[in-house]
């Protein structure tokens, strides 16, 4: 959403200075129109001191009306000038000519009129041989120039405003539908965490359908591995128990203080092994994924089977646990 909202808004800065120059050039043209209309008839009259027509627009004629226009030769003083109607006695700006490359270029730039108005001021040059150079200036309203960008402007927030939000609508939609599958498949890893299942199940797309298959084939292996290790460590249990066995009968058979002593280190050795093989295989199956064991039976049995040990204490036993309580680990 964010990225979307930068790239909207950059194109929107894009578009509008973009269409500003467009409308700022097609203003340009108008006024170039009455500037080259001027100068045609600065020719045709021959003599450069007579008086000129009206250039077609009748907005020249009304006074203050924004639409100006101005000829004169570069160096003449301001009663010299000959001006529209619509000037009203009054005089247009200069253009800066530091920039200019040569004679006759066309500059363009804003000023204020005599009514403090902005204006958009087209000028240009005019060269009659021995009547010498005359400097003629048209000029119109900025205002219209701004106002059409304002509309322009209106629409476009408007339009990039819908636009942002269809975006929006629709990225939030692809993040609900199209990672609604990668949320099936965590819900289904959460299963198998917390065991109510031993695989992963469900349909996925032909993207992701690939990472449920190797995550069952993990959790296949985890088990393999893990029974591997049961089997090891039962083996392992017989193969010292054995041997051991064997110690104890023989050192039963004499009594001498050695024979005891080999006798009471056999015991404490098959305890320790009985404890640490234990020990092992139940940490083993703990780490099993998917083992669910439920509390309260196991409790109970144990409850059961402690009142029948110690029947001779005349213990009493309760059992209280939370119903629904489960054990993640082998009951063993």
């Amino acid at each position: 959403v964010f990225w979307s909202v930068v790239v909207l808004l950059g194109a929107a800065l894009i578009l509008l200075t973009l269409y500003r120059e467009n409308t700022e050039r097609a203003f340009d043209q108008r006024l170039l129109v009455y500037a080259n209309s001027l100068a045609a008839d600065l020719v045709a009259l021959g003599d450069p001191e007579r008086d000129l027509g009206p250039v077609g627009d009748p907005r020249f004629e009304l006074p203050l009306s924004g639409w100006y226009w101005q000829v004169g030769r570069p160096d003449a003083a301001p009663r010299d000038l000959r001006s529209s109607k619509s000037l009203f006695g009054g005089q247009l700006p200069r253009i800066d000519r530091s920039d200019a490359r040569s004679f006759g270029e066309i500059r363009r730039a804003y000023g204020k009129a005599p009514d403090d108005r902005n204006l958009r001021i087209i000028e240009r040059d005019i060269d009659l041989g021995e009547d010498g150079r005359f400097i003629i200036r048209v000029a119109g309203p900025a205002d219209e120039i701004d106002s059409d960008v304002a509309r322009f402007r209106l629409a476009l927030i408007v339009t990039f405003s819908l636009l942002g939000a269809a975006l929006v609508v629709s990225t939030l939609l692809q993040i609900r539908f199209g990672l609604g599958p990668l949320a099936n498949l965590r819900a289904a890893v959460g299963a198998v965490r917390r065991g109510e299942a031993d695989r992963i199940t469900g349909d996925y797309p032909k993207d992701i359908a690939p990472l449920s298959g190797e995550l069952n084939l993990l959790l296949d292996t985890n088990r393999e591995i893990l029974e591997r290790a049961c089997t090891q460590v039962g083996n392992l249990a017989h193969a010292l128990k054995t041997p051991l066995s064997v110690i104890v009968n023989e050192a039963e058979n004499s009594p001498d203080d050695v024979a005891a002593r080999v006798r009471e280190q056999a015991a404490i050795m098959r305890d320790q092994i009985n404890y640490y093989l234990d020990r092992a295989r139940a940490a083993a199956l703990a780490g099993t994924l998917g083992t669910i064991t439920e509390v309260e039976p196991i409790v109970a049995a144990l409850a059961r089977t402690f009142a029948k040990i110690y029947r001779d204490k005349a213990l009493a036993f309760d059992v209280v646990v939370t119903k629904g309580a489960r054990f993640r680990g082998e009951r063993q």
